[in-house]
């Protein structure tokens, strides 16, 4: 595979300790393709350690401040030009054979929009990581799940979840995705800062007649929480606030309405449950969610005004169940097991 059409970009914001570790790798694994470091106006020593260690090797974007994941990408991807991009976390240990499977995919099939490979537990090899696993899907809310983590359950890969295929969703810790497409549709939203922003561009790719696929031929290791650990409240703002403006920006007309009345009573039920297991910060955090939702109503709404999106396209391909009820009410523990019962 011609892997110099790929453009490998890794946004950085103090990081330097993560560069050190697996950049190297990254150098050593991905053939001819271009890598990329954006620094999103880090404050350590990433960018005297780049330029140091990687002259020549690595090209360098300097973004004078910190723009968050979604400006971060999109302020660098404008300056790369590339027939395909990597969205590849800092905290992402990628293996030999990592990259030509993901450019074999979209080589093969052109209709897909974006890909992604394998993602395991660095801490545990032998286990799915919580951002992305087996690739990602929406329950009938709206709540993302993956094959090989349901919420803080991960599995152990056992094989079970070996074969490529069709996803809802691709993690932004490791996404192939056409550069095209990628600037046609706008990139990722600004307005979501960080988290749940890939679901949102996979669920406007899908709108759009896109499919989104998963290989397990392609493996990577992810650390995870290298820039905003999962127990942070801080993340537990962004994903609730973020996800009801994905539904916002996404979903047919006729069900935004019951859809987001139905999540927002839910997600007090979640606030509920953080609050009598004493997670204050939590409770605090989905409470601020929903008010700043309100305030982003009017500017999401303008997004939605897109003739080149059926918004039916992506709504049909919502699971038709609620893993909220089977993972807290039934006791279900893993993915293989969500149509059973």
């Amino acid at each position: 595979m011609n892997t110099k059409d790929v453009a490998v970009v890794i946004l950085n914001y103090n990081g330097k300790n993560f560069l050190e570790q697996f950049l190297p790798a990254v150098c050593q694994f991905s053939g001819d393709a271009k890598i990329v470091v954006a620094d999103n106006n880090s404050s350590d020593e990433s960018i005297p350690f780049l330029e140091k260690q990687y002259s020549g090797k690595v090209d360098i974007i300097r973004i004078s401040e910190n723009l968050g994941f979604c400006g971060g990408y999109n302020y660098a991807l404008k300056k790369i030009e590339s027939k395909y991009y990597v969205l590849l976390n800092s905290d992402v240990e990628v293996t030999p054979n990592w990259l030509n499977p993901l450019l074999e995919v979209m080589e093969k099939h052109t209709n897909v929009a974006a890909c992604q490979p394998k993602i395991k537990y660095y801490s545990d090899k032998s286990k799915f990581e919580y951002a992305g696993a087996a690739g990602g899907f929406m329950d009938k809310w709206g709540y993302p799940y993956c094959r090989g983590r349901l919420f803080e359950t991960l599995e152990s890969d056992n094989g079970q979840y070996d074969e490529e295929g069709e996803i809802f969703w691709a993690t932004g810790c490791c996404m192939m995705v056409r550069s095209e497409l990628y600037h046609r549709l706008g990139g990722l939203d600004d307005d979501f800062f960080a988290h749940m922003e890939e679901i949102d561009l996979c669920w406007r790719m899908l709108n759009r007649g896109y499919k989104i696929y998963y290989t397990p031929e392609s493996e990577v290791f992810h650390v995870g929480g290298g820039t905003l650990s999962k127990e942070s409240p801080r993340k537990t703002y962004f994903n609730f606030r973020n996800s009801l403006l994905v539904l916002l920006k996404n979903l047919p007309g006729s069900l935004l309405f019951p859809m987001i009345f139905w999540r927002m009573i839910l997600d007090g039920v979640a606030g509920v449950k953080f609050l009598v297991e004493g997670k204050f910060g939590h409770f605090s955090a989905i409470f601020r969610a929903h008010l700043s939702f309100y305030t982003y109503i009017r500017r999401i709404w303008k997004k939605r005004n897109d003739k080149s999106s059926n918004k039916k396209l992506g709504y049909e391909q919502l699971s038709d169940f609620s893993v909220v009820y089977q993972y807290f009410a039934k006791g279900v523990r893993t993915f293989s097991a969500l149509n059973k019962k």
